[in-house]
């Protein structure tokens, strides 16, 4: 699994800090981290540990490096 800038190996309460929105696409599939207290688990350990299918996961995967995508190009144009 791999996340764009590096962010599959950041902390899952870093990553929903910083990108709210990745919390709202892991809740679609059912993947509860935005409520967990502790939240050190990594962003790609977090996806494969939940038991979806491998094309859940590839899903999970898209939507979020689209998400990262859509934001780096807000920036270029701002």
């Amino acid at each position: 699994m791999e996340f764009k800038n590096g962010l599959g190996d950041t902390a899952i309460q870093n990553v929903i800090a910083t990108y709210p929105e990745i919390g709202e696409i892991l809740n679609r599939y059912e993947i509860g981290c935005v409520t967990c207290k502790v939240g050190i688990c990594l962003l790609k350990d977090v996806v494969s540990i939940h038991g979806l299918s491998q094309e859940q996961e590839a899903a999970v995967e898209k939507e979020i490096n689209d998400y990262l995508d859509a934001k780096e190009e807000n920036r270029r144009v701002a």
